[in-house]
Order: C-alpha cells, then sequence, then structure tokens
C-alpha cells in the first residue's frame, strides 16, 4: 500500500528538497504541499494524506494549533512533527496536540522515512533528540515544583520577553519598563531557565507562538 504524504513548511526549498527526497522512498506519495497550518484542514479534506509531516513553528497558524485542529476533525490523519528546535516545550505540545512522531530537520533523510513508515503503522515515533528532551523530563517529574510552576511567566517576565523578541537590549529594555538593567537581565535569566531556552532565536520563536510578539 502507498503512504500518502501531505507535506506543510513555509519554507518553500526545503518543502521542494523533502519532495525529492521521499520520491525515492519506495512506498510513498506526496500528495500536495501547504505553506502554512491555515491550509492544512481543507487539503486533508481534499487530497486526504495517510500521514501530515507538519513543520512546528509558521506564521499564521502554527503547526501546534494546526494539529490540535486537524486531529479533532480528522484523528485518524497522522501529523509527523518536523522542526529545527527539539525543545522539551515543543515536543510536549505537538504530542498533546495529537502528533504521534517528532524528528528534528537535521535528521530529515532516512530518519523521517522511518517515522513516515512507522506513524503510518498507527506507532509513534521520535527521533533520538526529542527522545532525550523527553527522558530529562522524566527524570525531572519528581521534583516538588511542577513544570506548568516552572514555566509559567509572570506579567513583567511577559513584557520583558516581548521585548527582547523585538531585538531590544537589556538596556533599552530597562528604560522602556522603568526599572533597573540588573532587574532586567535578571528577567531574562529567568525566562530562560523557566522555558528551557537558551538562544535568543529560541525565545522569539516561543514569543511569536504565544502571542507576545507578531512575526
Amino acid at each position: 500500500m502507498t503512504i500518502r504524504v501531505l507535506l506543510v513548511d513555509d519554507h518553500t526549498m526545503f518543502r521542494e528538497a523533502l519532495r525529492a527526497m521521499l520520491a525515492h522512498a519506495p512506498g510513498m506519495e506526496v500528495v500536495g504541499e501547504a505553506k502554512d497550518g491555515a491550509q492544512v484542514q481543507a487539503l486533508v479534506d481534499t487530497l486526504r494524506p495517510d500521514v501530515v509531516v507538519m513543520d512546528v513553528s509558521m506564521p499564521g497558524l502554527n503547526g501546534i494549533d494546526a494539529t490540535r485542529r486537524l486531529h479533532a476533525q480528522r484523528p485518524g490523519v497522522r501529523v509527523i512533527a518536523l522542526s529545527a528546535f527539539v525543545y522539551k516545550r515543543f515536543v510536549l505540545d505537538m504530542l498533546h496536540a495529537g502528533a504521534t512522531a517528532y524528528v528534528a530537520k537535521s535528521a530529515a533523510g532516512d530518519e523521517l522515512v522511518r517515522a513516515i513508515q512507522q506513524t503510518a503503522l498507527g506507532k509513534t515515533y521520535l527521533c533520538s533528540e526529542a527522545a532525550t528532551v523527553l527522558a530529562d523530563a522524566a527524570t525531572r517529574q519528581g521534583s516538588p515544583t511542577s513544570d506548568a510552576q516552572k514555566n509559567a511567566l509572570g506579567r513583567r517576565e511577559k513584557e520583558v520577553l516581548s521585548l527582547l523578541a523585538e531585538g531590544h537590549s537589556t538596556a533599552q529594555i530597562a528604560t522602556a519598563l522603568h526599572i533597573a538593567p540588573s532587574t532586567a537581565e535578571t528577567h531574562r535569566r529567568n525566562i530562560m531557565r523557566k522555558l528551557d531556552m537558551h538562544n535568543l532565536a529560541a525565545l522569539t520563536k516561543y514569543a511569536i507562538r504565544e502571542g507576545l510578539v507578531t512575526a
């Protein structure tokens, strides 16, 4: 049986590379492509794919929300999350939304083919990076502080994160919020610790996804 695949990613060249790679995979057919999450439902209804390869971070409707909507309407369609970022928050959010696999874009070769094959059989598949992230999270479950409490950002932290994502320096944030630079720096460190994200690119992606700043 041929596995029908729908590719969803906002980067045209990356979709084309995936299509070319999957064209050589036995038993698979790319039946369509979408550049954002808003197109997914209509294409699924029309093309009837078995598996949707879904980018996590996209402008407009992101992969998490698109997966959640798709899973509610067509739970039989398998979703593979594909992302350049393998952070605990992203992995867990995609799995909770209904995805049955998570693959890093850096591993989007033979590993993606295996993920498609496994999910088409109704199995769960995690790339090694995603599996490690979840294993690390599981070892911390015994902590008296829950993940929800650790990851919850306060009002001021959200303001700082929004300004960080817009490209403001710590000094500029301090001026804008009428706080000391040392306080702004403390907020920045606390945000990174709570979200387990340690670079500006990851924080910016998170801020966009959470609606704290527009893309």
